[in-house]
């Protein structure tokens, strides 16, 4: 009789085991809404509607999935373009070299409200002209002084 007692007990503890390991795989994902999730350099953002696939429309512009895309929902999961027939969502997307949809990544409420890479900035680039220029304002500028734009 003690076998089985021990059997028990050894069931018991491994089922005990099992659940504790299940709530620690389950609690991470409870969280995958409001994550941000890091995208390559190359993204461009859009709201894509998708057709009758591999037909896409982003931005108002046709185009076609390729052939191995990955489409991510917003909990990181692959989706499958049938899936999403006639759903308009906000994305972040990257082309590949014959202008073919490689990667698309549906955007949950936390990456929409974020600006992607490079898009904070006004401009991204310095002419010559402006590169010898003086700084105008050191911050003790009065007000009356400080250039503006001409009135009409």
């Amino acid at each position: 009789m003690n076998r089985c007692h021990r059997f028990l007990l050894l069931r018991r503890a491994t089922m005990a085991l099992c659940l504790v390991l299940g709530m620690l795989v389950v609690l991470p994902n409870a969280d995958a809404q409001t994550m941000v999730r890091q995208f390559p350099a190359a993204v461009k953002r859009g709201v894509m509607t998708v057709g009758a696939p591999p037909e896409v429309t982003i931005n108002g512009s046709a185009l076609r999935l390729a052939p191995g895309v990955r489409i991510r929902g917003p909990n990181n999961m692959l989706v499958l373009s049938g899936a999403l027939i006639g759903q308009r969502m906000p994305v972040n997307y990257v082309l590949e070299s014959q202008g073919l949809v490689r990667d698309v990544w549906i955007l949950n409420a936390a990456e929409e409200a974020v600006q992607p890479r490079g898009w904070d900035t006004v401009t991204n680039f310095v002419f010559e002209s402006d590169a010898d220029k003086p700084k105008v304002d050191d911050g003790k500028t009065p007000y009356n002084q400080l250039p503006g734009y001409p009135k009409k």
